[in-house]
């Protein structure tokens, strides 16, 4: 994965801390990105040969404290800013939260920047849920579980984003890959807006690749910008206990590390976030650590980083020495 403005293939990453928990009623999100920078994200970014600029942690445009859409909104504005700022340098934003209505902020900017490069935007959405419930069908209320709903044009969001706003997100420019939980409202809603889906019933059935393939081609074909948005939840929580919203049957931690390797691979990954990291219920930095090794993965690293003998060979030479 490689910023596309960095001649010679070179690796710009911009880190960009978002310490948000106003999305969410439980609490510990905001220690989301410290965490991360201590199970060693640079370090691991950097041996890569990436060049990371960690620009520490933002704060909202505006007052902060308090909850809900207000308080969502100077972390969106905030967030938006910088991500716009960071891609018309020509890195690659990382932005590691915090509660997933950071991407409010994280998308918002690289549609402000694909607005003004005139290039379609593409959103695959690595989640246990499909965030796409408005406050009107969201049974909690909490902002974390609408992102897309508001980036998609729902109603219900006023004043979230800064003016003049881009036009909306297309639905059908956004994929949910490994959902395996959603509202009743927000399934109806999905469904009417031809949200793309891959479910974990089908991931069950025919693997990550497949499905991933045929995602990142459509994404080629239309030369867009692909923003990928990681959620700790879409893991299975046997491998990454550090969320607070559960959900039994995710993926498992080879099955995230091909869909990772593939990305990279695709070279169309343009923008990151990392989120929903809450140290506060992990189990002493397992899943920092987890999260750590799929970004790394994401950004080249391998199993394998040289040539090795074929098996075959190694049984053929085996047999002679008998």
């Amino acid at each position: 994965m490689t910023s596309e403005a960095s001649p010679g293939g070179e690796c710009r990453i911009a880190l960009i801390g978002a310490p948000i928990e106003v999305g969410t009623s439980e609490p510990g999100a905001l220690m989301g990105p410290t965490a991360l920078r201590t199970a060693g994200l640079v370090r691991a970014l950097s041996d890569l040969g990436c060049s990371v600029t960690d620009h520490g942690d933002i704060a909202p445009d505006g007052p902060a404290g308090g909850r809900g859409l207000d308080a969502v909104a100077a972390w969106t504005r905030a967030l938006s800013r910088i991500v716009e700022d960071v891609l018309d340098r020509g890195a690659v934003p990382v932005t590691a939260g915090g509660d997933h209505s950071l991407s409010l902020g994280s998308i918002d900017g690289v549609m402000r920047y694909c607005a003004r490069q005139g290039r379609p935007l593409f959103v695959l959405w690595l989640d246990a849920h499909a965030d796409f419930n408005t406050p009107e069908t969201s049974p909690s209320g909490n902002v974390h579980g609408m992102p897309l709903a508001a980036l998609c044009g729902e109603a219900g969001f006023p004043q979230l984003f800064a003016e003049p706003a881009p036009p909306a997100l297309s639905p059908t420019s956004v994929h949910l890959f490994g959902l395996r939980s959603i509202d009743a409202g927000e399934r109806a809603l999905v469904t009417a807006r031809h949200v793309g889906v891959t479910d974990m019933r089908t991931i069950d059935e025919f693997g990550v690749v497949a499905p991933l393939r045929k995602i990142l081609a459509q994404v080629e074909a239309q030369g867009a910008h692909l923003h990928v948005s990681f959620d700790i939840d879409f893991l299975d929580p046997a491998i990454a206990p550090g969320v607070g919203t559960t959900v039994p049957g995710g993926a498992t931690f080879r099955e995230a590390h091909l869909i990772m390797e593939m990305l990279h691979d695709s070279g169309l990954v343009r923008s990151l976030d990392i989120v929903e990291l809450n140290p506060f219920l992990d189990e002493r930095g397992r899943s920092a650590k987890v999260l750590v090794e799929l970004a790394a993965s994401l950004f080249g690293r391998r199993i394998l980083d040289r040539p090795t003998v074929p098996i075959e060979a190694v049984s053929r030479d085996a047999a002679e020495r008998a």
